[in-house]
């Protein structure tokens, strides 16, 4: 498998977009985290989730996204199954998401960008931000309207968690590379503010 550094470079390769990398980043670290605490190769899980989208400026619309990418990896050397949980995370690919790591992409993708939109509108940010905030954003269809609000359901429902608890996961993994994704506080957290 390709290393982390050469995933990276390939994503930066087809992705000029900051905020399409924030988004790599972003979904890469929550993989890494429900890997970690399932138990799975936290590498793979990872470069799947940065490498999700990269070929997504080069051909934005369906089916060449993800299908060309992934002609793309299978000539770099990323594995089937790799390849297949990207292509899983396009409900209109027919891929079906048959591994933990197709589900995992799945639930977490669409999700991960909606928690970065409400932290990015919030005074604090990801710091105090809690699943029951994200719960009622999601019920607002004008905010972040592009987020297909039935694939963040049908994805903590494939992965079998509930969704306030999939929400919190998420948050806690984001609040770990904030800075890298454009989270950062202005001031210091909340918690640690002097009095």
């Amino acid at each position: 498998m390709p290393t982390r550094d050469e995933a990276w470079e390939l994503l930066c390769e087809h992705t000029k977009s900051d905020s399409l990398r924030k988004h790599a980043r972003a979904v890469e670290a929550v993989m890494q985290a429900y890997a970690r605490r399932l138990g799975e190769h936290e590498d793979k899980w990872g470069v799947t989730g940065m490498l999700h989208d990269f070929d997504y400026e080069m051909y934005p619309n369906p089916p060449d996204h993800p299908l060309k990418g992934s002609v793309i990896l299978r000539d770099r050397g990323y594995s089937e199954e790799i390849r297949r949980a990207i292509l899983g995370h396009a409900n209109y690919t027919g891929v079906p998401r048959d591994t933990i790591l197709a589900r995992g992409l799945y639930a977490c993708d669409e999700l991960t960008g909606f928690v970065v939109a409400c932290a990015l509108v919030r005074p604090n940010g990801i710091w105090d931000l809690e699943s029951r905030s994200v719960k009622k954003k999601l019920k607002d269809k004008a905010f972040a309207r592009t987020v297909n609000r039935a694939e963040v359901y049908e994805g903590a429902d494939e992965l079998g968690v509930e969704l306030g608890e999939h929400i919190d996961f998420i948050i806690a993994a984001l609040r770990q590379v904030a800075g890298e994704i454009g989270l950062e506080l202005k001031t210091e957290p909340p918690d640690q503010q002097s009095s």
